[in-house]
C-alpha cells in the first residue's frame, strides 16, 4: 500500500480526489504541498504533457506523460527522469487543477 492507494481506490470508483503531494520531482508544474485535484480519465483522452496519478513498477507517482506509443505511456517527472512505460490500466486519473 503506497501513499496514493486511498486516492486510487476512489478514482477507480469514479470519484474526483484532492490531495497535497510532497516532493520536488514536479517543481515548475507542482510545488511540494500544493493542492492537486485529480479526476478519473479514459485512456483515449490522455495526451503527452498530462499530469497523471499512476503506478510504475509498483511505485505510485503524480508525474507527466512523456510519450505515447500505441497502448503504452512513458511516465517521467518534470526534472528529466523517466520512470518507465505503463499501460492504461496503470493510470488512475489526470490532474485537472493545482492550487496553493
Amino acid at each position: 500500500m503506497g501513499w496514493a492507494s486511498t486516492y486510487i481506490e476512489k478514482l477507480r470508483a469514479g470519484e474526483t480526489v484532492s490531495f497535497r503531494p510532497r516532493g520536488n520531482s514536479m517543481t515548475g508544474k507542482i510545488e511540494s504541498g500544493q493542492l492537486c485535484t485529480v479526476e478519473p480519465v479514459e485512456a483515449d483522452a490522455l495526451c503527452v504533457g498530462d499530469i497523471v496519478l499512476c503506478k510504475v513498477n509498483g511505485t505510485e507517482y503524480l508525474h507527466l506523460i512523456k510519450a505515447i506509443q500505441g497502448p503504452r505511456f512513458q511516465i517521467g517527472n518534470n526534472r528529466g527522469r523517466i520512470n518507465g512505460w505503463v499501460s492504461a490500466n496503470s493510470i488512475y486519473g489526470r490532474c485537472v487543477r493545482v492550487e496553493s
